[in-house]
């Protein structure tokens, strides 16, 4: 399978940069095309059009946080496995985690380049390096 043939990874952070460097350590590490977004209602509306295999999200957004975000994704997109980043790990203490189906990692942020490669790889192991 090639990567233009596999679902896209999906990354929504409202950090610009940070967002580009997502991109550019997954485009260097899994063979898979991705796509990024600043804002997650604009990642929600471009969805509805893409296949899916991974969402990478940041949990402190405008108009929505992460956990938000990551609840109405899992209604477009049943069954496709969600990893949160955030630089605030301790601002999901008390927050259900359990109300996100499909989150299967929580990442604090700063993290390095091949963590987020290797936990995209367990929970999407049709995906390569």
């Amino acid at each position: 399978m090639t990567a233009a043939s596999l679902p896209h990874a999906i990354i929504v952070d409202d950090e610009q940069s940070y967002l580009d460097l997502l991109s550019i350590i997954l485009g260097e590490n899994l063979a898979c095309p991705v796509a990024t977004f600043a804002r997650p209602l604009d990642a929600l509306e471009a969805m509805a059009d893409l296949d899916v295999g991974i969402i990478v999200t940041d949990f402190y957004m405008p108009d929505i946080d992460g956990m938000e975000f990551l609840k109405r994704a899992e209604q477009l997109k049943p069954g496709v496995p969600s990893i949160m980043i955030t630089g605030h790990i301790a601002a999901l203490d008390g927050r259900d985690q359990g109300e996100v189906k499909n989150l299967k990692a929580v990442l604090a942020k700063p993290f390095r380049a091949h963590t987020l490669s290797d936990k995209i790889l367990e929970f999407w192991p049709q995906v390569a390096r």
